[in-house]
């Protein structure tokens, strides 16, 4: 980030801009948005940041990975008009969206452990007919709209046959497995696109290495979240004994 800013110091917006890795554009904006306080002013006009702009552009940046850019923007606005408890209340509920996140992926490794000891190839293959069900009441089993189930279908996530009487959507047993673990992956932040390869390779193979493979990078992107907010919450306390 460039050496330590001396108490006092002015800079101009490319002076800081360079600093960070930015354009000069970009750090106006930052302090029109709010994110960075309101700079100084000199006798024509120009803008003159200083340390405490310094500290914010940096608490901001590091922000971000972790939070999100809303967020962020969000957090230093608060910050700068002085609602210090809605930043708080900001990072807490980004916390707690984390939370619910490997909460999700706890979910879909336990579904994982679970087909992996119930199914085998040849249960893929020719799945009971036990577990049969229509779009209605599958839908409302994972609390998403039968429009939804009918995009995953255009999308390949699922096959459900038709009922050569009534010519509804049935969703044998392979079908139900494959809808609820596409309802955890896109919980999990996962692309249709992202998810139907994966499933077409369950399919085929078998097996459940693909999803595995899967999960085993979402963990590393839920690390790497927190990581982030550790690094965020550092320098925003920083920003926050600077300003005081």
């Amino acid at each position: 980030m460039g050496r330590n800013l001396q108490s006092g110091e002015k800079l101009r917006p490319i002076d800081l801009a360079r600093r960070h890795g930015l354009s000069t554009q970009a750090v106006r904006n930052y302090e029109e948005a709010g994110i960075l306080p309101a700079a100084d002013r000199t006798a024509h006009g120009y803008r003159t940041f200083g340390p405490l702009h310094a500290r914010a552009l940096r608490a901001f940046l590091a922000l971000v990975p972790g939070h999100g850019h809303p967020t962020a923007t969000a957090i230093m606005q608060a910050v700068n008009r002085g609602a210090d408890d809605e930043a708080f209340r900001l990072i807490d509920e980004s916390h707690a969206r984390l939370l619910d996140d490997r909460r999700t992926l706890q979910a879909v490794e336990r579904a994982v452990r679970d087909l992996s000891r119930r199914t085998g190839a040849a249960h893929v293959a020719s799945p009971s007919r036990s577990g049969r069900m229509f779009i209605g009441a599958l839908a409302e089993e994972l609390g998403i709209r039968p429009a939804t189930l009918r995009k995953w279908e255009d999308a390949g996530l699922v096959g459900p046959r038709r009922d050569p009487v009534t010519g509804y959507r049935v969703y044998d047993e392979s079908d139900v497995r494959d809808a609820r673990l596409a309802h955890q992956l896109r919980r999990g932040g996962y692309l249709l696109e992202q998810i139907a390869p994966l499933i077409r390779q369950v399919r085929t193979a078998g097996g459940l290495e693909p999803l595995e493979g899967a999960l085993r990078d979402w963990q590393g992107r839920l690390s790497a979240r927190s990581r982030a907010m550790l690094t965020g919450a550092a320098e925003l306390e920083a920003y926050l004994r600077t300003r005081t």
